[in-house]
């Protein structure tokens, strides 16, 4: 079986990005920004833990330049920057478990980086910006160690023309001067560098109770009616996924709905980004409004320590998509799984879930077949137990990483059954296995109850 801990090294799907010497415990970024000509200068300080013994480091930082280094308050005089890469000597050696204080000056217009799959990073809009980092993106406007096993709180203070709103986590202060308004925002959370979140445009701000969950929504005016429609089942999304997943893991939850057209929506720590082309005020894109926010338990809150397990993230994410038409009143999650089952068995079966591989690893065939593993499950355990995994897999490792095989050495420790056959034929094997036989569930408790 492939079903594997991961080592500390690179990650074999992004070679060339993350440096294993390190790890990040918190960045700490000063940026001021002009939307009018997309500038941008900054100060990063980045406080890191050596993992083994070391002479130097590295930080991925793509098309914006650095002009001044620090390593423990002492300057750098040589440095070398190509690649994408940074590579910084160190003073003196370090050895496994001393800590570092790294400042970093840079500046430039950020721009998005090209990638096997497609351009990602920062992105500018009409009148404002945007990120959309997943999987090597976040390195294109500031330096970090881009591995998604790399996570560490952050402070990000962003000054900017005062017109504009910003969504950058967790928002502490904001003030303004002299037409420029500053703005301050946490992340407490550990944070994977792809997850961080910048957003930048001329939005209103509508504040929402989801359900004891402190929400924001973020959109042009122009699109008002159509955001207040679309974003209000989300109050009893919140609902229904604390009762199947356990509490909201993060101070709040914050949409964003950019004016441009956006071809999917992605999450980010503690919220989520719409284009406008997604929002139509009628509800015809609820599931992909589950979907981002599923992604707050699973691949924010638990992350992947490598993007081989990336059908821990998008897997729940589909399957909480059905639970909620399940919820709503719809389809249930059963008729969904037989007729998505019934969809991928006409199509090419050529994709290992637990190793797709780069290319195919955001493919829609595994969000779909990984959903279909964990309904899987579901049938042969039986409500009872699968719904208490799904909650002890998002307490035990909130805001840490885990793998394959430490969801299915938790499988056999809620369920006290060998699942090993089961996860062989849905995430290893590439033919479509048939699901196990069972009676039609009717919709399980955990979801019952006045959710509308």
């Amino acid at each position: 079986m492939r079903f594997r801990a991961t080592d500390v090294g690179a990650d074999d799907y992004t070679p060339g990005f993350g440096d294993a010497r390190f790890r990040t415990r918190h960045y700490d970024l000063d940026i001021d920004y002009k939307v009018s000509n997309n500038r941008f200068s900054a100060r990063a300080e980045i406080a890191i833990t050596a993992r083994t013994d070391a002479t130097s480091i590295a930080f991925d930082l793509v098309g914006l330049r650095a002009s001044r280094v620090q390593v423990g308050g002492e300057r750098v005089a040589r440095f070398t920057q190509r690649g994408g890469r940074l590579e910084i000597p160190l003073p003196d050696p370090v050895s496994g478990g001393d800590e570092i204080d790294i400042a970093i000056e840079y500046a430039g217009s950020p721009r998005p980086r090209r990638s096997r799959w497609g351009t990602l990073g920062w992105e500018e809009l009409e009148d404002g910006a945007t990120v959309a980092s997943e999987p090597t993106g976040a390195s294109t406007w500031f330096p970090c160690n881009d591995h998604p096993r790399d996570k560490a709180t952050y402070r990000i203070r962003i000054t900017t023309d005062t017109l504009y709103d910003v969504v950058a986590g967790e928002r502490v202060a904001n003030s303004a001067r002299g037409g420029r308004r500053s703005w301050e925002f946490r992340l407490a959370e550990p944070t994977a560098s792809y997850l961080v979140p910048m957003q930048i445009g001329r939005y209103t701000v509508k504040k929402v109770d989801l359900d004891g969950v402190r929400g924001e929504l973020h959109f042009p005016p122009s699109i008002a009616a159509r955001a207040r429609a679309d974003f209000a089942p989300l109050r009893d999304m919140v609902r229904a996924f604390q009762r199947a997943f356990g509490p909201y893991p993060f101070e709040s939850y914050q949409v964003v709905v950019t004016e441009d057209d956006l071809e999917i929506p992605l999450e980010m720590q503690g919220g989520a980004v719409f284009g406008a082309n997604l929002i139509d005020g009628e509800g015809t894109f609820d599931r992909l409004i589950a979907h981002e926010l599923a992604h707050q338990w699973f691949g924010n809150s638990v992350g992947i320590a490598a993007w081989r397990d990336i059908w821990l993230n998008e897997g729940p994410a589909c399957y909480a998509e059905w639970l909620w038409s399940e919820a709503a009143g719809d389809d249930s999650a059963h008729a969904l799984a037989l007729a998505h089952r019934e969809q991928l068995a006409d199509e090419k079966q050529d994709i290992c879930i637990a190793d797709p591989g780069p290319d195919l690893m955001f493919d829609d065939r595994l969000y779909k077949r990984g959903a279909l593993a964990l309904h899987a499950v579901r049938l042969t355990v039986g409500d009872d137990d699968f719904f208490r995994l799904l909650r002890e897999w998002c307490e035990r490792f909130a805001g840490s990483t885990a793998h394959t095989s430490e969801f299915i050495a938790l499988v056999e420790e809620v369920t006290g059954r060998d699942l090993s056959d089961l996860f062989v034929a849905w995430l290893e094997d590439l033919e479509l296995p048939e699901f196990p036989p069972t009676d039609l569930p009717s919709t399980p408790a955990i979801l019952r109850g006045p959710v509308l």
